[in-house]
Order: C-alpha cells, then sequence, then structure tokens
C-alpha cells in the first residue's frame, strides 16, 4: 500500500522588514494621511481663528422707548439721536459688525425669545429727561441704557452681541456727556465736571433665559453633535456588518478570523438591506442618547416627546446618508460621509461660533450641511420653546430633504452599478 504523499509546506512567511523596503506600500496611506490632517487643520482652525475678523452683521435689537422731550435748540430727544446714530452707522463704534434691528420692547423681546437677535439695547422712557436733570439740581439719578444678552444663542456669539452693546452705550455716553458738559458751562464744580462726561450708566441683563443645566448654551450644539455621530457610526457598524454577514467583508475579532460564503445579492438589494436595518436600529440609539443626556445627566430639556422624534429622525437622516454614501463610494465612503456630516459640518454648524463671525466659505456651507440643519432644531426645543419661527420648522424641512437626496442618490447608483453589471463578488458556493 502506497504511503501517503506529505502535506505542502507552508509558505514562507514574509517579514516587516522586507515590506518596509517597498515604496509603493508607503505611498497611498502617507499620501491620505498627508492630506487628511492638512484638511482637517485648514476646516477645523479656519472657522474660529478669529471670529472678530470676520463678524459682520451679528443681528441685535435696538429699542428706543425715550419719551423725554428734546434740548433746548434740538428736534428729537437723546434716544432718537443715539438710535439715527447707530443704525447710520455714524456712531463710530463697530459699524459693519452689528446689523440693528430697531423694534419696540415688545418685538425685542418677541425675537428674543425666538433666537433671532444674539442681544438688545434698550433705551428707557426717562432716558433724555435723567440726563438733561443731571445739569441740574433735580438730578435723581443717572441715565441707564441696558443691554440684553441671548444665552440661548451660545456663549460666544452672546458675548460677542454684549461686546457690541456695551461699547455702543459706552460711545453714547461719551458723546451726550460732551453736550451736557458744553451746556453746563465752566462754572460746573469738579466733581459734577467729571459725572457730566460720562453720565450714561450701563446694565446688563438676561433678555432671555435658560437653565442653569444648559452649559451656557452649549448643550444644543452637543446633543447636535451626539445625533450625528450615532447616526455616522450606527450607519457605518450596520454597513460592515452586513458585508460581513453576507460573505463580502472579512469579519476580525482579534486573533479570530473569518470569511463567510458569499450570498448572492446585487447592490440594490444589499441597500435596502441596510437602510431597513438603520431604520430600525436607529430607533434604539436615538434613545438611548436622549436618555443618557436628559434622565441620567439631567440636561435642562422641555417637549421631550417632541425631541425624542426630532432626535430619532435626525439621527435616521445621517444614517441613510452614510449608507448611501457607503453604496457609492465603497470602500472610501466612510471617509467621504466623515467630511460630509463631521469636518465640514462641525465649523459651518453657527451652534458654537455664529455664521456671522466666520468666514463667506462656512457661511456657504452651512445652507445644506446637516449638522447646522440639526444644531438650530435641537436649539429650538431645548431654549426656544420648540417655537417653529427659531428654527425648528427650517430644520424639519431640511431633515426632510436629507431623507430625500439619501433614498434619491443611493439607489441611483445601486441602480446603476447593477444595470452596468459592477458586481462586487462572484457569489461561492457554500
Amino acid at each position: 500500500m502506497a504511503s501517503p504523499s506529505p502535506a505542502p509546506a507552508p509558505p514562507a512567511q514574509t517579514r516587516a522588514l522586507t515590506l518596509l523596503r517597498r515604496p509603493r506600500l508607503w505611498l497611498l496611506p502617507t499620501l491620505l494621511t498627508a492630506v487628511l490632517a492638512f484638511l482637517l487643520s485648514l476646516l477645523y482652525m479656519g472657522g474660529i481663528v478669529n471670529p472678530n475678523r470676520h463678524l459682520h452683521g451679528l443681528p441685535i435689537a435696538l429699542v428706543n422707548g425715550d419719551q423725554g422731550r428734546p434740548p433746548a435748540g434740538q428736534q428729537q430727544n437723546l434716544g432718537t439721536r443715539i438710535t439715527r446714530a447707530v443704525t447710520s452707522g455714524s456712531s463710530g463704534s463697530f459699524d459693519d459688525t452689528a446689523a440693528w434691528r430697531p423694534l419696540t420692547r415688545a418685538q425685542a423681546q418677541a425675537q428674543l425669545d425666538s433666537g433671532k437677535v444674539y442681544g438688545a439695547l434698550v433705551i428707557p422712557a426717562d432716558f433724555t429727561d435723567r440726563a438733561l436733570a443731571l445739569t441740574t439740581t433735580q438730578a435723581t439719578a443717572r441715565p441707564t441704557l441696558t443691554v440684553l444678552t441671548n444665552p440661548g444663542k451660545g456663549s460666544l456669539g452672546s458675548s460677542l452681541a454684549s461686546r457690541i452693546t456695551t461699547a455702543t452705550a459706552e460711545q453714547a455716553s461719551r458723546t451726550i456727556g460732551k453736550q451736557l458738559t458744553a451746556a453746563a458751562g465752566q462754572a460746573t464744580d469738579p466733581t459734577t465736571k467729571l459725572l457730566l462726561a460720562d453720565p450714561v450708566q450701563v446694565e446688563t441683563a438676561v433678555g432671555h433665559p435658560i437653565g442653569d443645566n444648559s452649559g451656557i448654551g452649549l448643550t444644543a450644539f452637543y446633543y447636535a453633535l451626539l445625533l450625528v455621530l450615532a447616526g455616522f457610526l450606527g450607519g457605518n457598524v450596520i454597513h460592515n456588518g452586513v458585508d460581513g454577514a453576507l460573505g463580502y467583508a472579512d469579519v476580525e475579532i482579534g486573533p479570530l478570523h473569518t470569511r463567510r460564503p458569499t450570498v448572492p445579492v446585487n447592490r440594490t438589494q444589499t441597500l435596502i438591506l441596510k437602510m431597513v436595518m438603520t431604520a430600525g436600529i436607529t430607533l434604539l440609539s436615538s434613545s438611548l442618547v436622549m436618555l443618557a443626556c436628559v434622565a441620567i445627566l439631567r440636561v435642562d430639556a422641555s417637549h421631550l416627546p417632541l425631541l425624542w422624534v426630532f432626535s430619532y429622525c435626525a439621527t435616521l437622516a445621517v444614517g441613510l446618508g452614510v449608507q448611501a454614501i457607503n453604496a457609492a463610494f465603497g470602500g472610501m465612503g466612510q471617509l467621504v460621509a466623515m467630511f460630509v456630516f463631521i469636518v465640514l459640518g462641525l465649523p459651518s454648524s453657527g451652534t458654537t461660533v455664529p455664521l456671522q463671525a466666520v468666514p463667506g466659505f462656512y457661511r456657504f456651507l452651512s445652507h445644506f450641511e446637516p449638522m447646522r440643519q440639526l444644531g438650530d432644531g435641537v436649539r429650538a426645543i431645548l431654549y426656544f420653546d420648540a417655537r417653529g419661527d427659531a428654527g425648528l420648522t427650517r430644520s424639519w424641512i431640511m431633515v426632510a430633504v436629507g431623507f430625500a437626496v439619501s433614498l434619491l442618490f443611493g439607489f441611483a447608483m445601486t441602480v446603476y452599478y447593477d444595470r452596468k453589471g459592477h458586481r462586487r463578488l462572484t457569489p461561492q458556493p457554500d
């Protein structure tokens, strides 16, 4: 009886040092790493490096409630003159950084409550009377200008508005001081002259308060970021898991490596499977995000049912977008999706740095980048009583647009690939 033939010898193992000497092995990872690092640096830092330089047209309300009589020889009272100087840009303070909106007190409060303005400067009814009384013996109090902040628009945006309004009020005080000093004459004692040189008292108050557990207006940004990350990461986990289960990708867990038999299924059917799974699994991820933030961390949040529905729809829109991009670009899809949803989305979101304080490129991106749309919706729900005019209506519209674009783009690409006969892998028998 013939002896069995010896088993073939295992192939010789290649050493890492040998592979490191191959230039082609270095080329693609080096180029991709360098390009990614360069683009990430430009895109992330470019949006926040100098908000003051790019600040233009920050919406701020200007309320003139002054009812005092004009000074002798003047046709307008001091409040009206301040309003005209500020809105015409002749005040000399922050001429183009603010977009001043002359409003009544009620209109200004409505815009503060809907997040349409970052702050307000209020001139009270007795402003002229108090200012003119300083030149007489009838003075009882200094005239006051009130700066109202809107922390719901974010700590940086509210701070920028507060700085602009405070500087404008101080400039108005100095201008009025010169007029009062001239009217008082040379006989005024030094103490009165010092008071008249800067007669207006500037007070700061919160125009639209938010809760203590609101991160000084930053919880909306981080919550929206969580929704994007949940959709992005969940979409990629489902994409890789399905490909591994269907035999189109290797599955490695530690030292274990498997390659399952390939299931014969075309690209379109695979995309349907991934999108349906995304819709189901997102129910869990969006619920857990809300549970962790609201219940465990006690983030201030009202309209909880609406917040949950919005969280689910927002996360699902991102997840479907990830599936569409992966179906279109294959292995590079995860990088493309990262740029679409995260890299370009963060600096153009407007939730940390106001869009009026970023370069024009980011303002252009904000019209369609998902992070801005979700941030506006979350901020409206958390801080502005879920008002549609606070950005929630636009956010819902853009989420619906995201659904439609993801479905149309994803299935257009997979149907095209299938019709062209671009199979992912040749099916293998079990």
